[in-house]
Formats: C-alpha cells, sequence, structure tokens
C-alpha cells in the first residue's frame, strides 16, 4: 500500500529551509516519492494551521519511513530544524 508523508510547516528561516528543501527533495525522490502539493492554496477547515502544507506520496509505508530515517533526509533536518515549526506524518493510504 502507499503512504502519504504530510507536513505543516511555519518556516522561521527562509534560507537555511531552502537548503532543507533542496535536499529533502533529493531524499524523497531516492525513495520513490513524489509531491502531490508543495506549498499551494489552503483554507483551514479546523484547528491550527501553519502557511506551508506539504503532501508526497511514496510506494510503500515501508518507504516513506524509510526516507525519514535516511542520512540524506536527516542531513535535510539539519537544516530544518532551527529553522522552522513543523508538524509531520506519516500515513498508510486505504485500498
Amino acid at each position: 500500500m502507499s503512504a502519504l508523508w504530510i507536513a505543516h510547516v511555519d518556516v522561521t528561516d527562509a534560507e537555511a529551509y531552502g537548503k532543507y528543501a533542496e535536499i529533502a527533495t533529493e531524499a524523497i525522490a531516492a525513495h520513490g516519492g513524489k509531491f502531490l502539493a508543495r506549498g499551494g492554496r489552503y483554507k483551514q477547515m479546523e484547528g491550527h494551521g501553519r502557511p506551508r502544507n506539504v503532501v508526497a506520496r511514496f510506494p510503500s509505508f515501508e518507504d516513506a519511513v524509510a526516507c525519514y530515517n535516511s542520512p540524506r533526509y536527516q542531513e535535510a533536518l539539519g537544516f530544518a530544524r532551527d529553522a522552522a515549526d513543523r508538524d509531520v506524518v506519516i500515513v498508510e493510504e486505504s485500498a
């Protein structure tokens, strides 16, 4: 089953977050991830919103988790940790 990687982000340092995004994009592609939404227009209907929302689809739940734990993505996270407030969740898609 495929899986979705969903991130809600409030960027606090655009330059550092840009470095994160560059490296993270490579890591996500290397694990078969494809972006479905990346910071586009949104309307918060319930709960706490963040101005940047990203959704990527991976071939499997395991691929998504492996990407997050990969050395390349962890390198990217080094730039994101102090450059944004983020919520990230991986969700297996229904059949």
